[in-house]
């Protein structure tokens, strides 16, 4: 994949218009959106989350989902006003059905392929499925095709301004990517805090 290295798109909100946008955590599946999640979370934003999907061994530090997240590719989009101020994750290929209503902020986790790929191949296995019923080069090429799908509408939505953010980087040098998340979100975050969440040892599906 390209681009590897975050990088920030259009310019920051102010301090006055943060509990006005909707902050939006994505990425593709496995890519470190509840990590990301968490780590915004002890910043000091609310997630928006029912808890429903309860931590497991693919994911020891919890979900952070919100169920009627997956019903927006149906129309289901009531509960957004409920996301004002707050951060709600939301799976890249959902991303196009958020109405254009509102204002997001996106911050958008990177992760190298083969880790995501590995890291699925995992999650089967632990779920006690076939972990070779997908092809992985036609999965990495199908995900890299729709990661450049959502990076082209995400370019085009005037009221989204997004910063990618790359896994890898995160756990090895946290502070300069915490730094940028907190400039991105207003300034207001608890960095200190945010570096505390970062546990280097659910890095377990290295390149």
């Amino acid at each position: 994949m390209k681009g590897l290295f975050q990088k920030l798109t259009k310019s920051g909100p102010t301090k006055s218009d943060n509990d006005e946008f909707i902050t939006v955590v994505s990425g593709l599946p496995r890519s470190g959106t509840s990590m990301m999640m968490k780590m915004i979370e002890a910043g000091g934003v609310a997630p928006l989350t029912d808890r429903l999907r309860a931590a497991d061994a693919d994911n020891p530090k919890g979900y952070y989902e919100f169920e009627r997240v997956k019903q927006l590719d149906k129309g289901d989009a009531a509960w957004l006003p409920e996301a004002r101020g707050k951060v709600v994750k939301v799976i890249s290929a959902l991303l196009k059905h958020l109405p254009p209503g509102e204002q997001y902020r996106v911050i958008f986790v990177r992760r190298h392929m083969s880790e995501i790929l590995a890291s699925q191949r995992k999650m089967l296995v632990n779920r006690g499925e076939d972990p070779d019923k997908q092809d992985d080069a036609q999965m990495a090429m199908l995900f890299e095709k729709h990661v450049r799908q959502v990076e082209e509408w995400l370019r085009n939505q005037p009221n989204v301004r997004t910063l990618y953010v790359h896994y890898s980087d995160v756990l090895s040098d946290p502070l300069p990517q915490i730094a940028q998340i907190n400039a991105f979100l207003g300034g207001q975050l608890d960095t200190q805090a945010m570096a505390e969440v970062v546990d280097p040892q659910l890095y377990r599906n290295r390149q």
